[in-house]
């Protein structure tokens, strides 16, 4: 009995100990990138780049405001792709695929959007959010040391944060989203970071399937600008245009 009494004492030490070790990593994450304060001093953002891909480039805009309203947009040879979460629903225009008319994206479609629309991430007050986090301890990105963080999302998607062990700051980020009973796998590697009105935000981003590299993209923001003006409207999905009545006949 008293070597079981050691044993759970032991294991309820390790796990207590393995939390604080995982909470304080998130604070020397916000801390690294300019402190929770500055952090949520930002209310809004407006970025833009370009997106290179498979050969072709494209320019790449996006509009967000605390604490979970987002518009993407994705413009090549004069045609405009539009992607936006109005903190209820996520809707889309394709003009690429026929659809030139806002439409309500599907459940699958729209988790990726969902997930990014939280304005602060979610490591920034993870536990209002019924996020919890746990250290799996050091793992190398490129065969360089970090460490490693996981972070389950309230829906149980998973985000696996890999933090330079000098700056704290996130190099790479993989996700597991589980959606109809599979697993969809991505990863993002960031760099090229830049302080915005006090705070750190990567100006390089690289993303694409976890198992196929050859199918990833690479978004070099050019500008980010905190604290605009953004319009609520913008979020909205608008109305679909109608359509042209047909000419009256003559009179006889």
């Amino acid at each position: 009995m008293r070597i079981h009494l050691v044993v759970l004492g032991a294991i309820c030490l390790s796990a207590l100990a393995a939390a604080q070790t995982a909470e304080e990593l998130v604070a020397k994450n916000l801390q690294a990138k300019g402190g929770l304060d500055n952090i949520k001093a930002i209310k809004t953002l407006r970025m833009s780049g370009r997106m290179q891909q498979d050969g072709f480039t494209a320019s790449v805009g996006q509009e967000s405001q605390a604490p979970d309203l987002l518009r993407q947009t994705f413009t090549i040879q004069g045609m405009t792709a539009v992607q936006a979460y109005d903190g209820a629903n996520a809707w889309q225009i394709s003009p690429f695929q026929g659809r030139k008319d806002p439409e309500l994206m599907g459940e699958d479609d729209s988790r990726e959007l969902i997930e990014q629309a939280d304005f602060y991430g979610p490591l920034v007050a993870y536990k209002e959010k019924g996020n919890t986090i746990e250290y799996l301890g050091h793992d190398t990105v490129d065969g360089d040391d970090v460490f490693r963080l996981k972070v389950t999302l309230k829906n149980g998607d998973i985000y696996y944060y890999y933090l330079d062990p000098d700056t704290f700051i996130e190099i790479r980020i993989e996700k597991q989203q589980f959606i109809r009973g599979s697993v969809r796998e991505s990863v993002t590697d960031l760099g090229s970071y830049k302080k915005v009105n006090g705070v750190y935000f990567p100006f390089s981003i690289e993303s694409g399937p976890k198992r196929d590299p050859s199918q990833r993209s690479k978004i070099t923001i050019e500008k980010i600008e905190a604290n605009v003006q953004v319009n609520d409207s913008d979020f909205k999905m608008p109305a679909a245009s109608s359509p042209a009545k047909p000419a009256a006949e003559p009179k006889r």
